[in-house]
């Protein structure tokens, strides 16, 4: 069915006609323009200043350079990939305790996923690095950065599986306890999986907002990639070359996180839509 391919904004909006792609052609062409002058005034800005001399781009062709930049970006990875896989469990289990019977369990999770969605991630990062030690808590650098990042993410993940939960017919949990199932067995056999599928798109764009929060790592001297970063450019006094090269490996890192998540909320909807 042609209709099975719709998405909201064909349902929402109208295609546009003739005279409108061409107006969208234009004004497309004219901010492409617009933005290639722009680029050339900073390039010819940059070189009027000097940032275009040798001296602070020659060490971008050793391997060395390379090498030092990669492992930092694999210490950024670990960070972000054990982030989100702890901040995965802690939201499972606090949207579990906010949808239960209970109202300690639903005030409490409530509470603590309000909480942790409300204060900036930095001050979790210093709780850790400087408030931890004066308990007697002594971690490594890479669990003072994971787990602070964790933790701000968690709430934000708990929302979103809840999110999920609530997009599943209550109709199938009815049809599911009337055939004698049990309600746990219900919630993760039947209603979490749906669930979960659903919300895929947007956890995936969750990671993208942890990935940036492991930038903290700098607070603890973690050897990240904007650790790593902040070596060069002491060593070769070369900040705008650096943080250049820096800023285009993060977009492109998140920008495949993007296209990730469309592709799977894409295939989600063939899927819907085939059934």
């Amino acid at each position: 069915m042609r209709g099975a391919g719709l998405t909201v904004r064909d349902v929402l909006y109208e295609a546009p006609g003739a005279g409108t792609r061409k107006k969208i052609a234009v004004a497309t062409a004219a901010s492409l323009l617009l933005l290639a002058l722009l680029l050339g005034l900073v390039i010819r800005q940059f070189a009027i200043a000097g940032q275009l001399d040798r001296k602070y781009w020659f060490f971008f062709a050793r391997g060395t350079t390379w090498s030092f930049l990669g492992k930092g970006l694999l210490g950024t990875v670990e960070v972000a990939v054990v982030s989100g896989i702890l901040a995965f469990a802690a939201g499972f289990f606090l949207m579990v305790g906010r949808i239960s019977q209970s109202r300690i369990s639903r005030a409490l999770c409530t509470g603590i996923i309000e909480f942790t969605r409300g204060v900036p991630t930095l001050l979790f990062v210093y709780f850790f690095f400087l408030v931890a030690p004066q308990l007697g808590i002594r971690l490594h650098a890479f669990w003072k950065i994971t787990l602070p990042v964790s933790i701000s993410a968690c709430g934000v993940v708990a929302e979103v599986l809840r999110s999920g939960v609530n997009a599943v017919p209550k109709g199938q949990r009815e049809a599911a306890l009337s055939l004698g199932m049990r309600e746990g067995s219900v919630f993760l056999k039947i209603i979490f999986p749906q669930a979960f599928r659903v919300v895929i798109p947007a956890l995936l764009s969750e990671l993208v907002i942890v990935l940036k929060d492991t930038t903290f790592a700098y607070v603890i001297n973690f050897p990240d990639l904007m650790q790593n970063a902040s070596v060069l450019i002491s060593n070769y006094d070369a900040m705008l070359s650096v943080y250049l090269l820096i800023a285009v490996i993060y977009c492109i890192i998140n920008y495949l996180l993007n296209k990730a998540a469309e592709a799977v909320a894409v295939r989600g909807k063939e899927k819907g839509g085939a059934k």
